[in-house]
């Protein structure tokens, strides 16, 4: 039952009984029969005398018995009870999670755009990175020529490789645009999307994290992290869908 409405994390479910007594009253029926007779015919005997009145006929000693209660005939008992109590439960969290979700659509929408306009601006921010990056490779390179005069020329093309590939940042934004579009199209689909939706958060910090690392200024860095900061908040909204 529960599966059916719930498809992710735990439920837990209590059921506390409580009995007035372990035991139930119950009428011996013929006690109860042998005590009227009596009654009655005493009635008919003392002319004027009232008729015999039930509560009192139920006092009258062995009418009444206490029978021991059966835990299992019980349970039996309370079973569909406790099966509707516990569906009409699960059908409340249901639809007030379904209202929970829809007010953390919209927060998450919101992050996700945020996230876009970081990513835009890293864009343009990344403009500079050619130019901050070749002065990394000259300033690199006379040190390196100014210890080793005879630095072999395959030494010196590693670094400037090496470097320049440090400076781009194009894959990591075109990844990022692409993990935007994924978020937005899980959050289209809307089911059972909690699991792909956390794995894809970690794709979206993957992809941050790098940003920052080959970032060559004060503003790409600060906006990288603002980014990560944002993906953070969006993986703490995560958690809480399916």
């Amino acid at each position: 039952m529960t599966g059916k409405v719930l498809k992710r994390g735990n439920v837990n479910a209590n059921l506390t009984l409580r009995r007035d007594a372990e035991t139930r009253a119950s009428i011996d029926e013929a006690a109860l029969a042998n005590i009227m007779t009596l009654a009655m015919d005493l009635h008919r005997r003392i002319k004027g005398s009232p008729v015999p009145r039930a509560e009192s006929l139920l006092t009258m000693p062995g009418v009444m018995r206490q029978t021991p209660v059966d835990p299992v005939q019980e349970r039996e008992l309370a079973s569909a009870a406790v099966q509707a109590g516990f569906a009409e439960a699960l059908d409340g969290l249901a639809a007030a999670r379904f209202g929970e979700g829809a007010r953390l659509a919209a927060v998450m929408s919101a992050q996700l755009d945020e996230i876009a306009h970081l990513r835009d601006l890293a864009e343009t921010e990344a403009a500079d990175q050619p130019a901050a990056h070749q002065m990394r490779v000259m300033e690199t390179l006379r040190g390196l020529l100014r210890d080793s005069p005879s630095l072999p020329e395959e030494r010196i093309a590693q670094e400037v490789a090496l470097l320049a590939a440090r400076s781009d940042v194009r894959e990591e934004l075109d990844r990022l645009a692409a993990h935007i579009a994924a978020a937005r199209a899980l959050m289209q689909e809307g089911q059972n999307i909690g699991r792909r939706f956390d794995f894809l958060v970690q794709e979206f910090n993957r992809e941050a994290n790098t940003l920052c690392s080959k970032s060559a200024s004060v503003a790409l860095t600060n906006t990288g992290l603002k980014l990560k900061a944002t993906i953070e908040q969006l993986r703490e909204q995560v958690q809480n869908i399916e």
